[in-house]
């Protein structure tokens, strides 16, 4: 009941009002004759974008936990390449790290034998693995860096209560540690995790075909610009708006740790 009253204040009744008009002259002014016939392609452009979105920022935070582990508590001879990493990362653009992948080692591959009989020779060859490692990468060094703060911000005294108890380092780590860092970067991982979906259009640039790759051929086969564009648009807001409420309902599941 109050949240149906905070929504029926004015000031968001004239935003949905004026949101509706705006959606209402796109659809009678605008030409979507197009859709039909690019409909299955932009589906698959979807799932690319969508696959490639989960991959790269699951295995970039399963990175991104060593990684901030090491800079936190780990020896100088495993935090000063975890820096680095995270340093070199943050300090070249994305776009850039696509392409020495792609056209560095994509270039590389070919010139070995043994490569080119193997059977990964036939992944080798496509693009979507290096659009994959490097998106994996760039997640992971911004997340590398985020993790260290958070490991770093847990309360010491939980963590030698833990101790007092004698419980194992694994299990204080997992029953304790991890959670309340992940809790603590659970607002930024949201933020990196958004700005990731926004980084896939880049894997463009080397063939991987995924939803912006879709409308840009809209726009080159029929000269519709603005059409392909909106609607990729509110993709994008539908996708981070479900990436918002997924994110809501795990911090709602992890426990706090105390």
């Amino acid at each position: 009941m109050n949240g149906l009253k905070s929504l029926m204040q004015p000031h968001r009744i004239v935003l949905m009002a004026l949101f509706a008009g705006l959606v209402l002259w796109c659809a009678l002014t605008m030409r979507w004759d197009w859709i039909p016939k690019y409909a299955p392609l932009a589906l698959e452009g979807l799932w690319t974008t969508l696959w490639i979105l989960v991959v790269t920022t699951v295995l970039g935070f399963l990175l991104a936990i060593p990684l901030g582990l090491a800079q936190a508590i780990g020896p100088w001879y495993l935090s000063l390449p975890a820096r680095v990493f995270c340093t070199v990362i943050r300090g070249t653009p994305l776009l850039l790290q696509i392409w020495l992948l792609y056209y560095g080692l994509g270039s590389l591959f070919p010139q070995f034998p043994w490569i080119r009989s193997s059977e990964l020779w036939p992944y080798l060859r496509q693009a979507w693995p290096y659009a994959v490692l490097a998106l994996t990468l760039s997640y992971a060094g911004y997340e590398g860096e985020v993790m260290r703060g958070a490991f770093s911000g847990v309360a010491k005294g939980q963590l030698e209560a833990a101790k007092s108890f004698g419980m194992p380092r694994f299990t204080m780590f997992r029953r304790i540690w991890l959670p309340q860092a992940i809790r603590n970067v659970l607002p930024t991982l949201v933020g990196e995790t958004i700005l990731q979906l926004k980084a896939t259009p880049l894997v463009a640039t080397i063939t991987v075909v995924e939803i912006y790759a879709v409308s840009s051929r809209v726009r080159s086969d029929t000269f519709i610009v603005y059409e392909p564009l909106l609607l990729l648009a509110l993709v994008y807001m539908v996708i981070a708006g479900l990436i918002g409420l997924a994110f809501k309902r795990f911090e709602n599941q992890i426990p706090s740790g105390r």
